[in-house]
């Protein structure tokens, strides 16, 4: 397996294990935007196993749609869990006012697991790297 990918998959469930520890601590925007790079990162290592890199997210999300889910690799509630994390990521990290709440957080890690178990499906090989 590709190192890097096996280091994307890696980071992928550090990130969720982070979001998990800043939720029950009370930091649900940084819970949110940990785990949208959980996934991020879940999605890069599929598409780095591949042979395929990105130098932008609008780009990893793309290549979800057009090369996972509309291929029939991957269902399109991976699509939306994406986009739901994206949405929540950018809300606590750039929000302003408007902030993550408990409810979105925990929301956020269940998408960001559901991305993860996606992944884990259409790659199984990842898990070669013992996360």
């Amino acid at each position: 397996m590709n190192p890097s990918a096996l280091d994307h998959w890696d980071r992928a469930h550090q990130a969720l294990r982070s979001a998990e520890l800043l939720a029950a601590a009370g930091d649900h925007d940084g819970a949110a935007s940990r785990a949208y790079y959980a996934a991020f990162h879940a999605l890069s290592a599929l598409f780095e196993s591949e042979g395929r890199t990105f130098t932008k997210h609008t780009h990893i999300e793309a290549a979800l749609h057009r090369d996972l889910i509309r291929e029939g690799r991957m269902v399109m509630a991976v699509g939306k869990s994406f986009s739901t994390l994206r949405e929540y990521r950018t809300r606590g990290d750039y929000g302003g006012l408007q902030h993550v709440g408990p409810a979105a957080s925990a929301l956020a890690i269940t998408c960001a697991t559901d991305v993860l178990h996606a992944v884990r499906s259409v790659k199984p090989e990842l898990d070669a790297s013992g996360s």
